[in-house]
């Protein structure tokens, strides 16, 4: 049987390294995850209403398409600059790239940021937002082990009426071969079947890692706006909702094959939250490969369509438990 890594933690792919930063006084906060070296990356953004930083970077067509880091935060158009805080600690660090040798090293930096600019907190910055001082910090802390829930970039996140948050899982594919999932959970959809209680997730949990709560029967035909989303009180408002999410595998994939992985794994957002890719929501999932577990040629697409499918499944989990943490 299939079973997380000894984290269930995207950090259960090794080499990688995730920070949290949260600022309590604006309830808001940055998460950070490093790729030291840089990973081959790539990214599918389905949203209606997304903000990102160095997407098409990462287009197989381009000639960057590794990632040194990958920010989400909080804080709309202003968390934007978290990642400059991220690509200017990198490059004094010696990662990315050496375009000339007189020059500093371009570190490529992704990012993706959410809406939280009119919860409870404090958002009277001025001209200094408090972003780029958070990606530093995210940064700093970035390690193996690293909190959920109401942390990070998940600080100020709801999902529909509830508490959105911070989640993360893992799927060891037993052949050496490890896949893990990052979200920020911030959808205008709900995550709960009809009973306010069962998450949509609840066929991929393991080992009751978000309750274990099951259906007591089948959901059936059901309001397609469900009641503890922002969608049934038509409160909603473009651009103010979204999930950000990464996937990652230790195998060797090139850029159009990361970029598959993104694809495949956007089916947890459907499989975890409805309605997904609203046109009120950024979603935006960004895939990366360590390069680690060659996958040869023969039966190679096989692997893929395996290693997608887990991603999907895990990005599910991830959701589920990033609201599970939150409210808990």
């Amino acid at each position: 049987m299939l079973r997380p890594g000894p984290l269930n933690l995207l950090t259960d792919v090794p080499g990688l390294l995730v920070g949290n930063a949260t600022d309590e006084i604006a309830r808001s906060g940055v998460t950070v995850v490093r790729f030291p070296g840089g990973w081959t990356a790539g990214v599918d953004v389905r949203g209606g209403g997304p903000g990102t930083r160095e997407t098409e970077a990462l287009s197989s067509e381009n000639g960057y398409a590794r990632l040194h880091a990958a920010v989400f935060s909080g804080g709309s158009v202003f968390g934007l600059g978290a990642a400059d805080g991220v690509t200017a600690a990198l490059s004094t660090a010696g990662e990315g790239f050496a375009v000339h040798p007189a020059a500093p090293r371009a570190p490529i930096v992704a990012g993706a940021v959410l809406y939280d600019l009119s919860n409870d907190g404090d958002k009277d910055w001025g001209l200094e937002p408090p972003y780029r001082r958070l990606g530093l910090e995210a940064f700093a802390a970035a390690g193996q082990d690293f909190a959920l829930g109401s942390v990070g970039a998940g600080r100020g996140a709801r999902a529909g009426l509830v508490k959105g948050g911070l989640g993360s899982a893992s799927l060891d594919l037993g052949d050496g071969l490890v896949v893990g999932a990052l979200a920020v959970v911030n959808p205008v959809g709900s995550v709960y079947m009809p009973d306010g209680e069962t998450f949509w997730a609840w066929p991929f949990e393991i080992g009751g890692e978000y309750g274990g709560r099951t259906p007591s029967g089948p959901a059936g035909a059901v309001e397609p706006m469900p009641a503890d989303s922002r969608l049934a009180g038509k409160g909603a408002a473009l651009g103010a909702n979204t999930t950000l999410a990464l996937v990652a595998v230790n195998a060797a994939l090139d850029a159009g094959e990361c970029k598959r992985l993104a694809m495949m794994a956007q089916d947890g957002l459907s499989r975890a939250i409805r309605p997904a890719h609203t046109p009120f929501d950024g979603d935006v999932v960004f895939a990366a490969a360590s390069g680690a577990i060659d996958l040869g040629d023969e039966g190679r697409q096989h692997r893929i369509a395996r290693l997608g499918s887990a991603a999907g499944d895990c990005l599910a989990r991830a959701i589920a438990r990033g609201v599970y943490a939150a409210r808990a």
